[in-house]
């Protein structure tokens, strides 16, 4: 799958046939001159962060569908708000609720300090083990083979080279404005800025680790923003944690998925 300016398209094997499936797609901030505020620094990054989750999903269930050869897909605009809803929820769950509460029951025992390094290091912790528990699957493990023939392909673009794909297999499978980067970066301003809340009861921790998460957010995407655009030796150091964690949400892909994403990144590039 491949978002470009205007359009989102998703290419699908199929057989000895790449099937390529285009959609105009604007940004909620563009669609109502009221939204504008959508774009604003610190605003933005919860934005994206809300339209890639929408985008991911449908992207999913269509390639499921051209995979299957139905013409239609398969989820309704319902369908997809469920999806999504379900997946903030289990990540609100396990990524939020659980790491403070555990942070929480250690207070007797620790203080206000050590609860908050429980509290950080179970997140980071809970983070890392769920990726390496989905990589045991291996219809997962083939989906970032994907993910990083998406990277190579971009690294190509980007790099000048003829997209081939003898061109995008030299290229590496990590690229700076992966999402996995931008998890990370949340985490660890989750990290540093619930440690600085303070204390209180269980109400208000959780609370206000709800309440400052599109805070958070915006700052992520703020800071892989510029990092991206500003890649000197500082943000070369600093965006290396995230680059390395790709090797665990990418695989190395073969001729055939490379093939698959330049065909998606030509769509949605043509018109441009």
């Amino acid at each position: 799958m491949m978002r470009g300016p205007r359009s989102v398209a998703i290419a699908v094997r199929s057989g000895d046939e790449i099937v390529v499936k285009e959609e105009q797609y604007t940004s909620w901030a563009d669609s109502k001159p009221w939204l504008k505020f959508l774009k604003w620094p610190l605003v933005r990054g919860t934005v994206v962060l809300f339209e890639s989750m929408v985008i991911g999903v449908r992207a999913l269930n269509l390639s499921a569908s051209l995979a299957m050869g139905e013409e239609e897909e398969g989820l309704s605009g319902m369908d997809i708000f469920l999806a999504v809803a379900i997946a903030i929820l289990f990540g609100i769950a396990l990524f939020i609720l659980l790491p403070t509460w555990l942070g929480h029951i250690t207070r007797v025992w620790l203080g206000i300090w050590g609860q908050n390094v429980v509290e950080g290091v179970t997140r980071l912790g809970l983070f890392l083990g769920y990726l390496l528990a989905i990589r045991c699957f291996q219809d997962i493990r083939r989906v970032f083979q994907y993910h990083g023939a998406e990277h190579k392909v971009i690294n190509t673009f980007e790099d000048g080279a003829d997209l081939t794909v003898a061109e995008a297999a030299k290229r590496s499978r990590m690229h700076p404005s992966c999402g996995t980067s931008f998890l990370l970066v949340v985490l660890v301003i989750s990290i540093v800025i619930f440690a600085v809340v303070g204390n209180g009861p269980w109400w208000y921790k959780f609370g206000s680790r709800l309440v400052l998460l599109p805070v958070i957010a915006g700052l992520g995407y703020e800071f892989i923003r510029y990092t991206r655009l500003h890649r000197n030796s500082v943000c070369t150091f600093l965006i290396a944690p995230g680059l390395w964690l790709q090797n665990l949400t990418t695989g190395e892909p073969d001729a055939g998925m490379l093939e698959v994403a330049i065909s998606a990144f030509r769509s949605v590039y043509s018109h441009t």
